[in-house]
């Protein structure tokens, strides 16, 4: 729907100046809709009938930016790359900068300042993509992924974008600003997130705001069955029977039966508790890649225990120890296909923040979460490496808490989370054509 998607794209870019955190700085015409006039003319359309001045006036539609427009944003609001050209130029309104009409460049090329900047201000640059495909690249592209959105009314194309895009809160046929609590609970990835990355109003928030430990004891059980479990959490923890005394046999296997029961009552689900019907807003948790490292006084119960939690989440993650695990579990981590390092402090560091990628002497990540295993003095001295060698990067998420049963502490380093909001009406008559989507 052009008219739909040119209002949209007009709000989202310019509601609060595009100083918005969740603001649209680009949009990517795909196929035929990059030479759409009528689109062009209704963006047009859209972005110059926007009412500009202070926000004592009631009428007005976008006000000022916070401060006088400086260094890359105002390099952005007053200069082309090569290959650019305003669509609508913005103009300056008042002597301090700090008043803008909305601006709109087209022409923004793969790679270019503009892609890959993020300007916080009232432009926006238009990119052309020849399909989805390269249009998921160039979206994909960018250090951040805050929010992202699509316009299409082809269930197909929906989907393929929802399973490929990178960004925490997700939009489709509706503006990608104004989250609401529990709606769409808020946060994003990659750069757009820092630390463990739970979103704000939704269900695990709290847990990043404190530490947690296990409780001692526990009802005894009758039984030691894996009955419920996933077939390579079994074989895991039978190869580990031997190598472990009653009680930490017995708190591994019920740590892996609630790891199996919240992922099929919350996990592994796909959930729309707000329920309103004219929109879908829904939560979910997708894997993510994970570097578990083990200090030399970590327990083998406590290793497995992560590791279980990894294998039930199935995200990809590397087993980093500085002492020999038993040949049963190593084989049975083998056939988890479970990449497994003997290494030491410094190897580790060395291997895990690519030393040789190294930029201006800082260290970069090839994973960015790692969970530490081990006794609370291992761990703080592994941490304080860790924090040395990469310089403090923000970009890596550090989980170092002790290691508990509860499946919602031990899963979440494994996950994403992420907010998904389709609009589910045609200008207010409901239209199921995305049920089946996801």
């Amino acid at each position: 729907d052009l008219d739909l998607a040119a209002a949209d794209v007009a709000r989202s870019a310019f509601g609060h100046a595009g100083q918005k955190c969740s603001a649209a700085s680009l949009a990517i015409l795909v196929g035929s809709v990059a030479d759409s006039k009528r689109f062009e003319r209704q963006l047009v359309d859209a972005v110059t009938s926007m009412r500009v001045g202070l926000p004592d006036d009631p009428a007005t539609q976008m006000g000022p930016i916070i401060e006088p427009a400086n260094g890359k944003l105002l390099t952005a609001l007053t200069k082309l790359e090569k290959g650019e050209r305003w669509l609508v130029e913005p103009r300056k309104l008042d002597e301090d900068g700090k008043q803008w009409t909305p601006g709109v460049k087209t022409g923004v090329r793969e790679g270019s300042y503009f892609h890959l900047t993020e300007f916080f201000g009232p432009v926006l640059g238009i990119m052309h993509a020849k399909d989805l495909d390269e249009a998921l690249r160039l979206q994909n592209a960018v250090d951040y992924g805050l929010t992202a959105g699509i316009h299409s009314l082809d269930s197909e194309e929906v989907a393929t974008w929802l399973d490929r895009v990178e960004a925490g809160n997700l939009y489709v046929n509706r503006g990608i600003t104004g989250a609401i609590v529990q709606r769409q609970p808020f946060g994003g990835w990659k750069r757009s997130s820092v630390g463990p990355g739970a979103k704000a109003g939704g269900p695990n928030y709290l847990i990043g705001l404190g530490s947690w430990r296990s409780q001692p004891g526990g009802p005894a059980s009758s039984t030691l069955h894996l009955r419920g479990l996933d077939s390579r959490i079994t074989a895991l923890i039978e190869s580990a029977q031997s190598s472990l005394a009653y009680e930490s046999f017995e708190w591994l296997r019920r740590s892996a039966l609630s790891d199996a029961l919240a992922w099929d009552r919350e996990f592994g689900q796909v959930r729309d508790v707000s329920r309103l019907g004219v929109e879908r807003n829904l939560f979910r948790y997708r894997p993510v890649p994970v570097e578990v490292r083990a200090t030399d006084d970590a327990a083998l119960q406590d290793l497995l225990r992560v590791v279980i939690a990894g294998v039930r989440s199935g995200a990809k993650f590397v087993i980093s120890t500085p002492v020999g695990v038993p040949a049963d579990v190593r084989r049975a981590l083998g056939d988890l296909d479970a990449p497994v390092f003997l290494e030491s402090d410094d190897e580790w560091l060395q291997r895990m923040l690519r030393q040789d990628d190294a930029s201006d002497g800082v260290a970069l990540p090839a994973s960015d979460r790692v969970r530490l295993v081990g006794g609370r003095d291992g761990v703080a001295a592994l941490r304080a490496k860790l924090a040395t060698a990469s310089a403090g990067d923000p970009d890596l998420a550090v989980y170092d808490g002790e290691v508990t049963a509860a499946a919602r502490i031990e899963l979440l380093p494994f996950v994403h989370e992420q907010s998904i909001s389709i609009t589910a009406h045609r200008y207010g008559n409901l239209d199921l054509w995305s049920s089946d989507v996801i």
